[in-house]
C-alpha cells in the first residue's frame, strides 16, 4: 500500500514540474467574475487527461487574472494635475487595461473634490461619458480595492442615482461583498455611508452593515476600528455593540488620540458603555503618555457628557490642564468649566485659574462664554477668591444685555447669581416682572416647568434675602405647589427616614411629610416644638411657608419649627461632603424662613444599622439644632 502511494506522489510531482512555467503564483493572481461561470469544452478537454487534484489546480488557474505590470499610463494618471490631462488619455493612443478607466475616474474625483461647478461641467463632457461606458463594460475585471474607491468617487462626482453606470458599480460591489477584505468594507462604509443614504442606496448600505457586523472578528487594526465607530457606528445598534466589544480587546494598544476619538464618539452617540469606559479610564491613569491640550479638553467633554465618574482620571485631567490655562481661549475655558461642572468635580486651583483667565481677558470675553461659566460655578457652588472684581465684570457685561437673552436663559443666569449670593435688585425685577414671568405660568413641558421652579427660587430670594426689595413678586396663585412637585418615586433613604420619624412622633398630627413650600423646596418632614422641646399639633397653627392657609392659631412664644432634609449621594459634589449650589440655596432659604434644619446626609445614615440607632440619631440631631439656636 505504501509503495503504491509513493508511486502516485512521484507521478504527480513529475507532472507538476512539467506544468510549472505555465502557472502563475497564486499570491499574484486575482479571481475574476468568470470564476462563477462554467469552463468551455476546450478548457475541459485540455485538462481532462491530468490527474484529479492537478486538474483542479489548472482549472482554478484559468479563472484568475494576473495584475498587469506598471505602465506609462499609470504614471500619467497619478501625476495628472488637471482633469483635461486625464480626459486626453482616451484619445492619446495609450493602451488602457480594464483598471485604467476606473483609476482615471478616481483621480478625477480627487482633483475636483472642492470644485462643485467643475463637477457639473465634467458630467456633461462626452469624454467623461465614454470613460463611464468603458468602466461599465469592463467592471467585472476591476480589482477589489479599485472597485470600492471607484464607487466612492462616483458618489463624490455627483452622478445621479438613476445613472446606469453607478448602479452597475453598486451591483458589482454587492456581488463581491463576501469576497472583499474587511479593510475594503470598512473603507466603503467610512467614505460612502453618507452618500448611500443620500443616493437612496439603502439596500447596499444595509447589506454592507450586515457584512461588517458578521465579520467584526476580522478587525485587527485599531485605526480601522476607531474609524468604523466614528463613521458607521450610529447607523446600526448591533454593529456598534460589536465594535465596542472589539474595542475592549484592542484598547490596550490605543494611543491618546485613539482613546480621545472613541470617547468623543461614545459621547456623540450618548452611549454609556460602562465596561469600555472603565477600560479606557484604566489606561488613561496607568499609561504615562502625554496628553495634549486638545485631547484633555475632549476627554473632559466626553466624561461630562456621559456622566461617568472616575476620580483618578479627573485628577489627571485637572493637573494636566492647569499649566495650559494661560494658552486656552475663552471658548475652551467655558467649555472645560462646563464639563467639570457636569461631573460635579470642583478642583479649586483649576477653577481659580479659570476665574483669573476671565479677569485677564475682561475686555474680549463674550457674554455667552461668561454666563456658561457663571452657570457652572453656581452648580458646584464655587465663588472665586477675587469674587468682587469677577462679579463686577459679570454685572457689567450683563447690564442691558440681560433682556436680550432667551427667556429661559435669563432665568438661569439670575438663578445662578442667586445661588452665588450676587444678584442685584434690577436683575430680580427683570425676571419677576409680570410681563416676563406670565409666559411660564401653567406650562406643561418639563423644561418650562424646571424654569418656573427656578422662578420660585428667585422669588424666594427676593422675599427672604433682600428685605429692601420692593417688588414685583410672583402672584400668590403661582406659588401653589403643583402635583408634579411631589410626584417622585421614594428613595430607600426617604422611606427609612419617614418610617423612623413616624415611630418617634407617635401621632399623625404631630408632623407632616413631603411638605411643598411656597419657596419651591420640598421638606422631607416638618415638626413643631414648644419651649420644653415637646411636640405640638402641627396643623393647628399658622404656616406662613405654605401657599395655602393651614391652621389659624398663632405660634406659641418660643415655639420652634424644624425641617428635616435628607441629602442623597447626587446632592453633593463628587468625592466631597459639600452640597451642590442648588441645595446650598435651599438651606439658606429655609433658614431665612425661620426653620431649624435637621440635615440627614446619606453617609451618616448608612452607618446606622438598627432602628434604635436611627431613632437615637434623629433625636440627637433635633437636640443639637435646638441647642445651636439657643446658643445664638
Amino acid at each position: 500500500m505504501a509503495v503504491r502511494l509513493v508511486k502516485r506522489c512521484t507521478s504527480l510531482l513529475r507532472e507538476a514540474t512539467r506544468l510549472a512555467p505555465a502557472v502563475s503564483p497564486v499570491g499574484q493572481l486575482r479571481l475574476a467574475r468568470g470564476a462563477q461561470k462554467p469552463l468551455t469544452s476546450s478548457a475541459t478537454s485540455s485538462s481532462s487527461r491530468l490527474p484529479g487534484p492537478l486538474s483542479e489546480l489548472v482549472e482554478k488557474e484559468q479563472v484568475f487574472t494576473p495584475y498587469p505590470e506598471h505602465q506609462e499610463v499609470d504614471q500619467l494618471i497619478e501625476k495628472a494635475t488637471r482633469p483635461e490631462e486625464l480626459l486626453e488619455l482616451l484619445g492619446g493612443g495609450h493602451c488602457l487595461h480594464e483598471n485604467h478607466a476606473a483609476l482615471t475616474l478616481i483621480q478625477l474625483s480627487r482633483l475636483l473634490s472642492e470644485k462643485p461647478k467643475d463637477k457639473a461641467l465634467l458630467i456633461q463632457d462626452a469624454r467623461f461619458r465614454q470613460l463611464l461606458h468603458l468602466v461599465n463594460s469592463q467592471i467585472t475585471a476591476v480589482w477589489h480595492g479599485t472597485l470600492v474607491k471607484l464607487l466612492r468617487s462616483l458618489y463624490a462626482l455627483g452622478l445621479p442615482p438613476t445613472s446606469k453606470e453607478l448602479r452597475s458599480v453598486e451591483q458589482e460591489v454587492r456581488w463581491r461583498m463576501r469576497r472583499l477584505k474587511y479593510k475594503h468594507l470598512a473603507f466603503l462604509a467610512e467614505s460612502s455611508a453618507n452618500y448611500m443614504q443620500e443616493q437612496d442606496s439603502q439596500e447596499l448600505l444595509a447589506e454592507l452593515l450586515v457584512q461588517l457586523e458578521r465579520r467584526w472578528a476580522e478587525i485587527d487594526d485599531s485605526r480601522v476600528l476607531v474609524a468604523m465607530m466614528m463613521k458607521t457606528g450610529h447607523l446600526s445598534e448591533s454593529l456598534m455593540t460589536r465594535l465596542e466589544d472589539k474595542c475592549l480587546e484592542l484598547v490596550e494598544h490605543f494611543g491618546p488620540e485613539e482613546l480621545r476619538k472613541v470617547l468623543v464618539t461614545l459621547a456623540a452617540q450618548n452611549r454609556r458603555s460602562v465596561p469600555l469606559l472603565r477600560a479606557i479610564s484604566y489606561h488613561l491613569v496607568q499609561k504615562p503618555f502625554p496628553l495634549t491640550k486638545g485631547v484633555l479638553l475632549d476627554l473632559a467633554y466626553a466624561y461630562g457628557k456621559l456622566g461617568f465618574h472616575q476620580t483618578q482620571v479627573f485628577q489627571r485631567l485637572a493637573a494636566d490642564l492647569l499649566p495650559h490655562t494661560p494658552s486656552l481661549t475663552s471658548s475652551e475655558v467655558a467649555r472645560c468649566t462646563k464639563s467639570f461642572a457636569f461631573l460635579k468635580w470642583l478642583n479649586l486651583p483649576l477653577f481659580e485659574a479659570f476665574a483669573q483667565h476671565v479677569l485677564d481677558r475682561a475686555q474680549s470675553i463674550t457674554l455667552p462664554h461668561l454666563y456658561n461659566m457663571l452657570l457652572a460655578f453656581a452648580r458646584v457652588n464655587f465663588r472665586p477668591e477675587r469674587e468682587d472684581p469677577f462679579f463686577s465684570l459679570v454685572h457689567e457685561k450683563l447690564g442691558s444685555e440681560l433682556a436680550g437673552l432667551e427667556p429661559a436663559l435669563q432665568v438661569d443666569v439670575v438663578w445662578a447669581l442667586c445661588v452665588l449670593q450676587q444678584v442685584l435688585e434690577a436683575e430680580l425685577q427683570a425676571v419677576l416682572h409680570p410681563e416676563f414671568h406670565t409666559q411660564f405660568l401653567g406650562v406643561e413641558s418639563r423644561k418650562d416647568q424646571s424654569t418656573f421652579q427656578k422662578l420660585l427660587h428667585i422669588n424666594a430670594t427676593a422675599q427672604l434675602e433682600h428685605p429692601e426689595y420692593t417688588g414685583p413678586l410672583l402672584p400668590a396663585s403661582a406659588l401653589v405647589p403643583r402635583p408634579s412637585a411631589l410626584d417622585r418615586k421614594a428613595t430607600p433613604l426617604q422611606k427609612e427616614l419617614q418610617e423612623t420619624l413616624k415611630g418617634l412622633l407617635g401621632s399623625a398630627d404631630k408632623g407632616s411629610f413631603m411638605v411643598a413650600t411656597q419657596y419651591g423646596w420640598v421638606l422631607d418632614a416638618e415638626v413643631l416644638l414648644d419651649t420644653d422641646s415637646q411636640l405640638l399639633p402641627l396643623r393647628a397653627f399658622v404656616a406662613p411657608h405654605l401657599a395655602l392657609p393651614s391652621g389659624s392659631q398663632p405660634l406659641p412664644p418660643g415655639a420652634k419649627r424644624l425641617a428635616f432634609l435628607r441629602w442623597e449621594f447626587p446632592n453633593f459634589n463628587s468625592r466631597s461632603k459639600d452640597l451642590l449650589g442648588r441645595f446650598v440655596l435651599a438651606r439658606r432659604h429655609l433658614l431665612a424662613a425661620g426653620f431649624l434644619l435637621v440635615d440627614v446626609p446619606y453617609y451618616e445614615w448608612l452607618e446606622l444599622k438598627s432602628e434604635w440607632q436611627k431613632s437615637a440619631y434623629l433625636k440627637d440631631k433635633m437636640r443639637k439644632a435646638v441647642a445651636e439656636e439657643l446658643a445664638k
